[in-house]
């Protein structure tokens, strides 16, 4: 990891060594911005993000870190001393720095398992429905007649788009908890 003070990110920031800063990070698995202002912090992540062309996540607990927080790809605030500011400015808020790896390893790897699965589904559902629609036109000879009453096809996507997602979120569990706490490098397996 990298930790870094904020009269040094001044020096790099303003000196003009944003590459060699660049190729330094890229080396360490963190970098860890201490006693640095908002804006140095929002403009590493920038920096980071633009140089590398990697997603960004950002740990912040308090109001110094909102400007961090959203110029990250994900940002993740920690409610605290220091006020809500940051968990209202984050996608995802957690009440401990010790629920992270939980929530990245396990219900990341479940919401992106979730998520594939689900677009396959709409896909298909789609693809179905578009089918059949394609079809009667031949048998109606392109008349422009619909097959399907408008109620019928607000039930049907009523409920092919509401049952299926809301059983996935609740049941689809594709490993357990444990073993993907256990087994870290299965998160990578997943994507």
């Amino acid at each position: 990891g990298l930790v870094i003070d904020g009269k040094t990110l001044s020096l790099i920031l303003q000196g003009g060594l944003e590459e060699k800063f660049v190729a330094l990070a890229r080396l360490c698995r963190s970098v860890l911005c201490c006693r640095s202002t908002p804006l140095q912090k929002s403009m590493v992540v920038r920096l980071l993000r633009r140089q590398l062309g990697a997603m960004a996540l950002a740990i912040g607990d308090g109001a110094n870190d909102v400007s961090m927080i959203q110029a990250a790809d994900v940002g993740i605030g920690i409610a605290g001393q220091e006020g809500m500011q940051a968990v209202m400015a984050s996608d995802f808020a957690i009440s401990r720095f010790k629920h992270l790896k939980k929530l990245l390893l396990v219900h990341g790897h479940w919401c992106y398992s979730r998520l594939a699965k689900m677009v396959i589904y709409f896909f298909y559902k789609n693809v179905s429905y578009v089918n059949l629609l394609f079809w009667y036109q031949f048998f109606c000879g392109f008349s422009g007649s619909t097959m399907i009453d408008y109620w019928q096809m607000i039930f049907f996507n009523l409920f092919f788009t509401s049952v299926p997602p809301i059983l996935f979120g609740v049941l689809d569990k594709d490993v357990s908890a444990e073993t993907l706490l256990g087994l870290p490098e299965l998160y990578k397996y997943g994507q």
